[in-house]
């Protein structure tokens, strides 16, 4: 019988013998440890990517077993650094402990494997980087970005913004519902922030650090913040991911055409 513990750093060795198949998922999330403001902790993204991470894995259908590595809880950061509690990586490091963390799984035997982003500043580097790693190491690999999996059900659950942001209604929301007891809620409502932001300007791109989109270090409605909000999204993500992980035709298993 299969375990139904799916966090991979609480199993010891011998039940990593079970029998596998190339079904199998293992998924990497992967957050940051930076500024979210005057009321959320640094731990954010990376504390969300594992939570969700973890919901999808036990609504996984078709028997795959899905396990989950311990969270990269540092990542490409450059543009908070501006903010005490940053911590960064360069994108030379980031990609370097991607592709170690993903050859090691496919050591251990697994051929399906999930870079599951909870971080704006990874998204861009992560494209290149998937793109990179599945050529290297012939795996359909994978990356997404939670929210953007789940943008439909987000929308329709937010008030105040179309999908997440930084610090804002949404994972001000999820934090609430995992841990109120790190949320200042005074300071969320009194916070000083613009609705958007982030993106290109005028058509054209140029690095610009959060102190320049927002002095405050947040963008978006923490204001709106809500647990029941908080709940609704987390399941939301939860179930547009879990319903990805279990459809074959996501993964693309073909092998990279080396003629492109």
């Amino acid at each position: 019988m299969r375990t139904s513990n799916h966090h991979w750093d609480t199993l010891r060795s011998p039940d990593f013998l079970e029998r596998r198949t190339d079904r199998d998922i293992a998924i990497i999330p992967i957050g940051s440890t930076e500024q979210h403001g005057p009321h959320l902790p640094v731990m954010v993204d990376s504390r969300l990517a594992a939570e969700i991470a973890m919901r999808a894995a036990k609504i996984t259908t078709g028997g795959a077993r899905v396990l989950i590595t311990p969270v990269v809880w540092v990542s490409m950061a450059e543009h908070h650094m501006v903010f005490p509690g940053t911590l960064t990586l360069d994108f030379e490091t980031f990609r370097a402990v991607l592709r170690c963390l993903a050859e090691s799984l496919m050591r251990q035997g697994f051929r399906r494997i999930l870079f599951l982003n909870g971080h704006g500043g990874n998204i861009a580097a992560l494209s290149i980087i998937t793109d990179q790693l599945t050529r290297e190491l012939r795996l359909p690999l994978m990356a997404a970005t939670y929210w953007n999996v789940s943008a439909s059900e987000f929308d329709a659950i937010l008030e105040g913004q179309a999908n997440l942001l930084h610090a804002c209604e949404a994972e001000t929301s999820m934090m609430m519902t995992l841990h109120p007891e790190l949320v200042d809620a005074e300071a969320a409502l009194n916070v000083i922030s613009p609705s958007g932001g982030f993106g290109e300007i005028r058509g054209a791109y140029r690095t610009r650090s959060m102190k320049e989109i927002s002095p405050s270090g947040v963008v978006g409605m923490p204001s709106l913040a809500t647990r029941e909000k908080g709940q609704a999204l987390l399941d939301a993500a939860a179930r547009a991911l879990g319903k990805k992980l279990s459809d074959d035709t996501w993964w693309g298993d073909a092998e990279p055409d080396e003629t492109r």
